[in-house]
């Protein structure tokens, strides 16, 4: 059995077990820089003024939520996750913060999105991307899934490069943040798993490539908060053999 087949269900159990202090647990663990991050993702998008957006991997809807705040009620957001614990909270979320918003939730997975090819305006994954084996098969995905001048934004933890605050962080990931996670979530195992998954993430210059190897153009990033957490964008552009049809 190949190790997709393998993580979702083990990377599914785990949201679901954490899914009722998933929100709490973000704010407390990143120091409420969890909110800043994802606006500053969703300041980067640029789409029509009435665009069709999706969130792989929505958790509990705070991008979908975001995107409506920041970029308007014209817009159509789909929220696409695999932990129904995780849907079930977002759905409650939505419907106490903006019953009328455009948000429209699903059940499914990165490996085969539940949509036509060349759909979206954008599509974005907060925090999703690193408990994902196959990086570039799923990347693949998102640009099918990406109309002509589209983009892709993956917001991603990162390990910070060097110095104090990286020897700081190392402390904190290892020592305060699996305590902290046992404490309030009763689930050993799901903040163990978290630093390793950092710490496995590739760097900043590997992931892009990854996002170029899919088909990405125009791909840049940017490090926040000392390195902790990482912003890429990539666009979808027109094939060179489509420029030149008439």
């Amino acid at each position: 059995m190949s190790m997709k087949n393998i993580e979702i269900p083990f990377i599914r159990n785990m949201f679901e077990n954490i899914a009722p202090r998933y929100d709490l647990l973000n704010r407390l663990l990143s120091l409420r820089q969890d909110v800043y991050w994802r606006r500053k993702m969703v300041s980067a998008i640029k789409t029509p003024d009435s665009g069709v957006l999706l969130d792989v991997a929505c958790g509990t809807g705070d991008v979908a939520l975001e995107i409506i705040q920041q970029k308007g009620s014209g817009n159509n957001v789909f929220g696409i996750d695999f932990s129904t614990g995780m849907l079930t909270l977002a759905r409650d979320k939505i419907d106490t913060k903006n019953a009328s918003a455009n948000i429209h939730l699903l059940a499914g997975n990165a490996f085969n999105l539940p949509f036509r090819g060349k759909t979206f305006d954008a599509i974005t994954i907060a925090f999703g991307i690193r408990n994902i084996n196959d990086k570039l098969s799923v990347m693949k995905e998102f640009h099918a899934g990406l109309k002509t001048d589209g983009m892709l934004l993956v917001l991603e933890l990162a390990t910070p490069d060097r110095g104090l605050f990286l020897s700081i962080y190392r402390f904190y990931s290892k020592t305060i943040l699996p305590f902290v996670g046992r404490l309030f979530s009763k689930n050993s195992m799901a903040y163990q798993y978290l630093p390793s998954s950092v710490a496995n993430f590739p760097d900043p210059d590997n992931f892009a490539a990854t996002m170029r190897l899919a088909g990405f153009q125009d791909v840049a990033w940017e490090k926040l908060t000392f390195g902790i957490a990482v912003l890429y964008v990539g666009h979808k552009k027109r094939s060179r053999r489509s420029r030149l049809e008439p």
